[in-house]
C-alpha cells in the first residue's frame, strides 16, 4: 500500500451507536489520514440519542453524523474501500455486498449498547464502555505504519486487533 489517504468504512446493523461512535473516532483521531465512513445493513436507521450524548461529551463534532445504509456505498460513484470493519455480530453474518478491491477486512464485533437494560446510568455505562473500546481499537489501527506493510500482514494485524482483550476494554 502506498503513502495515501486510506478511505474506511465502519459497519453496523442500524448505524446508530458502535458504527457511529468508530467513524468519530477515527475522523478525529487520524483524519490527516483516513477518511472515515460509517453505514448500517437496515434500511432505516437514526442516530441514537445516548449516543450522540455521548460524543458531545466527548468533544466530538457531530455536525457531519446521519445514519445512513450500506449501499450508499455500494454505486460507482462511491469511493474505494481500503478498510471495511465489522463493528457488530449481526452485521458480520450478513449477507455483505463484496467490496471492489478487496479491501482489508475486520470483524470488531462487540455488544449494542442501544439494548443495554437496567437504569439510565447502565445504559450509558454500556455506551461508555463500547466507546472506550470501540477507541482503543482505532488507537491499534492507526498506530500500524499501514504504507510499510504488505496486505497479508496488515490483515493479521487487523485480525489481532479485533481478538486483543486489550483493546476491548
Amino acid at each position: 500500500m502506498t503513502d495515501k489517504n486510506y478511505n474506511v468504512l465502519f459497519i453496523c446493523t442500524g448505524n446508530s451507536a458502535r458504527s457511529i461512535f468508530a467513524e468519530t473516532i477515527l475522523r478525529d483521531m487520524a483524519g490527516d489520514r483516513f477518511t472515515a465512513y460509517s453505514a448500517g445493513t437496515t434500511h432505516r436507521s437514526e442516530l441514537n440519542p445516548l449516543a450522540v450524548e455521548m460524543l458531545v461529551s466527548k468533544g466530538h463534532d457531530i455536525s457531519v453524523l446521519r445514519s445512513k445504509n450500506v449501499s450508499e456505498f455500494q454505486g460507482s460513484d462511491a469511493p474505494k474501500m481500503d478498510f471495511v470493519f465489522t463493528v457488530c455480530d449481526r452485521a458480520a453474518n450478513e449477507e455483505c455486498p463484496t467490496w471492489p478491491g478487496q479491501p482489508v477486512s475486520g470483524h470488531w464485533g462487540m455488544e449494542d449498547p442501544v439494548k443495554a437494560q437496567g437504569t439510565e446510568a447502565e445504559k450509558r455505562l454500556a455506551f461508555h464502555q463500547t466507546y472506550g473500546a470501540l477507541h482503543n481499537r482505532i488507537n491499534a489501527f492507526t498506530s500500524l505504519s499501514i504504507e510499510l506493510l504488505d496486505k497479508a500482514t496488515l490483515q493479521k494485524h487487523v485480525d489481532e486487533i479485533g481478538k486483543n482483550k486489550a483493546t476491548q476494554e
